[in-house]
């Protein structure tokens, strides 16, 4: 109830407005039935504007962080999304991968949408980063097809670390569902469910128009760090006299 609330009343027509979303092929998500939704990640916008331009329910499996924040804001941001319907996935460990695909698996079960992001986090320089297998071990475990979206514009308009977007124009293009019933049974196979992952990340890559990189998104955010970390051990601020 407070999905459709958001959606209708709350928070849909407020993006709409403000965003002015251009919609492609939205034909392409099917009216009925299980199906992966599998996006770019450019901004924390995302996880909004995609379900309120789509005509059907969505659930995302979002980071457990956004369920177990401190004080006010935590608990606030935690009602939100339990009551958007989102499901928190614990991303540390080495159980996290199967966890995300247990709950992943539960939602098409019940022939629902699933929302998924295959780079596991947000790009942190607008650029596609190298899909993780977790996409691929669903729809073949699931026998469902994949539709590919492209976030465009959402990236400028609210870049990692800036708490309010910009108010500008976005673009959603979806496109036209990836059926992987070929591999059926075949879930187990690491060449498989590689080549499905790039499937779907080379289609992302056509509708988005960005740039890639054949890296996992954490590893490079994890190098950038060091680096920075290293330029300011090698050449420290000086202290104004």
């Amino acid at each position: 109830m407070f999905y459709h609330l958001l959606k209708y009343v709350l928070l849909g027509p407020l993006l709409r407005l403000l965003f002015r979303p251009r919609i492609e092929g939205l034909e392409h998500v099917p009216p009925s039935g299980a199906a992966i939704v599998a996006g770019n990640h450019l901004s924390f916008s995302d996880h909004f504007l995609m379900p309120a331009v789509l005509r059907r329910r969505i659930t995302f499996l979002a980071k457990a962080e956004y369920f177990t924040g401190p004080g006010l804001k935590g608990r606030l941001t935690a009602f939100f999304f339990h009551s958007a319907g989102q499901i928190p996935v614990d991303r540390s460990g080495k159980d996290a991968g199967q966890a995300a695909i247990r709950e992943g698996l539960g939602v098409l079960g019940k022939g629902e949408l699933l929302g998924i992001y295959p780079e596991g986090t947000r790009s942190h320089d607008g650029r596609l980063y190298k899909g993780k297998v977790g996409v691929a071990v669903m729809a073949l475990k699931a026998g469902v097809p994949v539709v590919p979206c492209a976030m465009i514009g959402t990236f400028e308009a609210q870049p990692p670390g800036r708490k309010i977007p910009r108010i500008r124009p976005v673009a959603i293009r979806f496109g036209a569902p990836l059926d992987f019933s070929r591999y059926a049974g075949m879930e187990n196979e690491k060449a498989i469910l590689r080549a499905v992952t790039d499937e779907i990340m080379y289609a992302v890559l056509n509708l988005s128009g960005q740039e890639y990189v054949d890296q996992y998104a954490a590893v490079a955010k994890a190098e950038e760090a060091e680096r920075g970390a290293e330029d300011k051990r090698r050449f420290p601020r000086m202290p104004l006299s």
